[in-house]
Parts: structure tokens; C-alpha cells; sequence
């Protein structure tokens, strides 16, 4: 697992990297855990543009992802590590004592014919599911549920891990990717170790074209537009946005405005908000 870069022979190859793809052992998807599922291009049921710059790209198959790990006591062996269009991290194939197969997140140096298991009594070896209170403390997890039995929702994106920091009562507290500190419910699940590809956030999509094979349409900034189209419009030439601050194309505040609700429920679990972090400008590479 690694980038490769290429020499600058055209404009499109000046900056380019990819994945060498060196982990993956199988490059047709297991058919039985394949499903086709409508791309809604950003458009809502009536056909309106919802959610803007989205459309286009390949075509992909959805790859059914087992991050419920439900299957308790049942020994898998890891069969194959294959690629998955819709994520950046990669996926393992496992091959259950009973036939059967499931998709999992495939952790950072879990290899093919390692035997994996999901438990409260699990050992504490990567790929392995536990409830959290059985997970020692310093321990990095990935695929964390927030309520037990629906399923890993946070900590799955590649070379993520959250960190076992403390464990009191009925919750055990978790160190996030994003440095915030939260507390989760001491039986929900989670997989030991790091997920992998770690070297996904290095590559450099190198021009425009390839951002559109991912299905991501061009943005367009607000300054250039007339002011019927964005608050930020108008003016002779490069004008400055004329307010205190930049806003959407629907006149609410922008970059740096919390937009969490006051009263979400959760918010009491929350024991040290994430680190602000700013957002890199537009003249940075596209990654």
C-alpha cells in the first residue's frame, strides 16, 4: 500500500498520485453482496437541485457492508481485500465456518487468511468486534455504533481510529478522529485497529476531469456570479463581498458558523467539542 506519482508529461500528470493498489487481491465484487442503487445527483423528489455540484461519474455497484457484526462465537477467515468505488477505505470479503460471506471494513494490516471473530469474549486482536466496555483502555477502534444493535456510524472513513480514554458507569468515552472527547453507550460494538488505506488523504487528484468521474460537478465562486445569483455578486471587476462576513447563496453566514442544534440530545455525551479547524482556501491542490 502506497502513492504513485507520475512524471509531468501533461498538465493532467503535473500533480497526479494514486494508490498503488498493492493490497487488493480480487477486482470483481462477490455477486451475492452486490446491489444497484439509483444515484439521486443531488435532486430531490420532484426533480430540484437540493443539494448542489453533484452528478455524473461512473457507474458503481453498491457493496453490502456488514457494520453490524452480528454474527457472534462464528469464526471468518479473511478471504480476499477488494476495492470499493463507494468509499475511500477498502473492503475485506469474509468467509464464515457456516458458508457464509460479508463485507467489513478492512482494517490496516489484516491479511488474507487471518481469522477474525465478533464477541463479548473476542481476544483483543485487530478485526476482532467487541462491546466497548471489554475493549482495554488505549485501544484504537474504528466503526463505532452510537446505539447498540443499529449498526457502525462514526470512524469508517480510511486511516481513522478512535481511542478507549476512559470508561465510568454505563459509558465508556472515546478520543474521535475530529479530537472531540464523547461518551457512548458501554454495550455498543466496535472493531479493533485502524482503518485502512491510511494513504488516501495524499492523494492528488491532479485535474479537474477526475473529480467529475467521481461524480462531483465544478464550483463556481459567489464573486463572479450577478447578484441575483449570489449575495457575494456584483460590482465592478474584483469587488469585495460588501458584509462582515461571507454567507451562502441564501444570505446565511458561512466558514466558521456552528451550525449544530442547542438541544440535540446528545449534546450531554459531548464531553470536549472537536478543535476548529480552517478551511483550506480555493487556491490550495485539489485533494
Amino acid at each position: 500500500m502506497g502513492i504513485r506519482s507520475y512524471r509531468p508529461l501533461t498538465p493532467g500528470t503535473r500533480e497526479r498520485s494514486v494508490s498503488e493498489f498493492s493490497e487488493i487481491t480480487r477486482s470483481e465484487p462477490e455477486k451475492s453482496l452486490t446491489v444497484s442503487v439509483h444515484r439521486a445527483k443531488g435532486r430531490n423528489n420532484r426533480g430540484v437541485i437540493t443539494c448542489r455540484h453533484r452528478g455524473g461519474g461512473h457507474k458503481r455497484l453498491y457493496r453490502i457492508i456488514d457494520f453490524y457484526r452480528n454474527k457472534h462465537n462464528i469464526p471468518a477467515t479473511v478471504a480476499e481485500i477488494e476495492y470499493d468505488p463507494n468509499r475511500n477505505a477498502r473492503i475485506a470479503l469474509l468467509q464464515y465456518e457456516d458458508g457464509e460471506k460479508r463485507y467489513i471494513l478492512h482494517p490496516a494490516s489484516l491479511a488474507v487468511g487471518t481469522t477474525v471473530l465478533s464477541g463479548p469474549d473476542a481476544p483483543i486482536e485487530i478485526g476482532n468486534a467487541l462491546p466497548l466496555h471489554k475493549i482495554p483502555l488505549g485501544t484504537s477502534v474504528h466503526n463505532v455504533e452510537l446505539q447498540p444493535g443499529k449498526g457502525g456510524q462514526i470512524v469508517r472513513a480510511a486511516g481513522t481510529s478512535a481511542q478507549v480514554v476512559a470508561k465510568e458507569g454505563n459509558y465508556v468515552t472515546l478520543k474521535l478522529p475530529s479530537t472531540e472527547v464523547r461518551m457512548v453507550r458501554r454495550e455498543c460494538y466496535a472493531t479493533i485497529g485502524q482503518v485502512g488505506h491510511v494513504d488516501a488523504r495524499n492523494i492528488t487528484l491532479g485535474k479537474a476531469g477526475r473529480k467529475r468521474w467521481l461524480g462531483r460537478r465544478p464550483e463556481v465562486r459567489g464573486s463572479v456570479m450577478n447578484p441575483v445569483d449570489h449575495p457575494h455578486g456584483g460590482g465592478e471587476g474584483r469587488a469585495p463581498i460588501g458584509r462582515s462576513g461571507p454567507v451562502t447563496p441564501w444570505g446565511k453566514p458561512a466558514l466558521g458558523l456552528k451550525t449544530r442544534k442547542k438541544k440535540k440530545a446528545s449534546n450531554s455525551l459531548i464531553v470536549r467539542r472537536r478543535r476548529r479547524t480552517s478551511k483550506r482556501g480555493r487556491g490550495g491542490r485539489n485533494t
